[in-house]
């Protein structure tokens, strides 16, 4: 769960916060975590007490739900699939330089596609652990060569907005850990085997046991931030090509060896992310699928069934020409942006209602700190949606 929300683009959002406002944001990235922790644990909560998965969930709130995931989840793949085998590609071409960031894109993908296609969840578990113990390993000791400032990052735990840092807090609040990869939680769980109230209590372990990690992650991203480009001046560029700006920066600050180290942390981020959706967000469109043709208990409707992987072929496939063209169509982002704006907002409205309703059973309907949790987010993510909106729409005409 944890390893497929964190990708380049979260890591670089928050280099970039350390890079302008040292560690004054340190607490919104602990907010973020705690965020997530509700998010996900709404998600796997109503995922055990009722059987069901989180897209007949929202099936019971109305042919609205459909009709805003539907498209999305066609159009997200698409352009999610092209920008994941960009994103690996581009590590890979900076260490081994003989082929470019299109050609290590699509062996990317191809290997993606390879790993999950059987549906076969302890191996896709397992490739996993490893690349998060490799993407933990590299940022914590990036963390630590550039010999962080205690005190200071100790300060950051107030929670303080300094002037013009708005979007940045909630930009680093937001991103830490994923967006339509939040709702595959539920899918994971029964994938694991665990599909009815008695694993309540592992799931929360769980859950936060992976925004722990994905915590220490993050704020050794912030200290990396913070102490190496914050005290120089250093601006890193946005998306994947900040992750390859930062890799030379260390590279000229403690050794090229230490730069390919990154590297490969930064590949190992890009790649895990990659094969999460593969098999994470293919689960989601295969239950899609099933439900609205009535079919959701077949063996269509499952990992390894025709549904599954038919979007995995729609994430790797046509995605390949789009980044062999390279010519990206203003409309098709603008959409993309939008739909891709409402989601995690549309994600927790949506799990406020089915655990706050008859449609999750009494005994496990959210209480208070739940609630407010989900309501915080909702807030939060409402206004990240606007601001995705308002950029996506200027963009389309500069």
């Amino acid at each position: 769960m944890a390893a497929t929300g964190v990708g380049a683009a979260d890591l670089v959002a928050t280099l970039i916060a350390g890079s302008k406002f040292g560690y004054a944001l340190l607490w919104a990235v602990v907010i973020g975590c705690v965020l997530k922790v509700v998010l996900v644990e709404g998600a796997g909560r109503y995922s055990l007490a009722t059987g069901e998965t989180i897209f007949q969930g929202w099936r019971r709130l109305g042919i609205w739900t459909t009709l805003y995931f539907g498209p999305y989840i066609v159009i997200w793949g698409f352009i999610y699939g092209a920008a994941a085998m960009a994103g690996t590609g581009l590590a890979l071409a900076a260490l081994f330089s003989f082929a470019s960031v299109k050609v290590w894109g699509i062996l990317s993908g191809l290997i993606g596609l390879a790993i999950v296609w059987a549906g076969r969840y302890s191996l896709f578990e397992k490739f996993l652990a490893i690349l998060v113990g490799i993407m933990f390993v590299t940022m914590v000791a990036a963390a630590i060569v550039t010999l962080p400032n205690i005190p200071e990052l100790l300060k950051g735990l107030a929670p303080i907005i300094p002037d013009g840092a708005l979007v940045n807090v909630l930009s680093v609040a937001g991103g830490v850990g994923g967006t339509i990869t939040l709702a595959a939680y539920g899918y994971w769980l029964r994938e694991k085997g665990w599909h009815t109230p008695q694993f309540m209590r592992v799931m929360r372990i769980d859950n936060t046991t992976a925004y722990v990690v994905t915590g220490i992650f993050v704020i050794a991203t912030l200290i990396v931030g913070a102490e190496l480009l914050y005290s120089a001046k250093i601006a890193v560029g946005t998306g994947d090509q900040g992750m390859l700006d930062l890799s030379k920066v260390l590279a000229d600050r403690y050794g090229n060896w230490f730069g390919k180290l990154f590297l490969i942390g930064f590949w190992a981020a890009a790649m895990s992310s990659l094969v999460g959706v593969w098999n994470g967000v293919s689960l989601m469109f295969a239950d899609f699928m099933g439900t609205i043709r009535g079919k959701a208990d077949k063996p269509e409707a499952k990992s390894g069934g025709i549904w599954y992987r038919a979007y995995i072929l729609w994430l790797t496939f046509p995605p390949m020409i789009w980044l062999l063209v390279a010519d990206e169509p203003a409309w098709l982002i603008l959409i993309y942006g939008v739909l891709g704006a409402f989601f995690m907002p549309f994600l927790a409205v949506t799990l406020l209602w089915l655990l706050n309703t008859r449609h999750t059973p009494a005994e496990w309907r959210s209480k208070w700190v739940s609630n407010i949790g989900l309501v915080i987010c909702a807030l939060i993510f409402a206004w990240l949606a606007f601001d995705q909106v308002r950029t996506s729409i200027s963009g389309l005409f500069d």
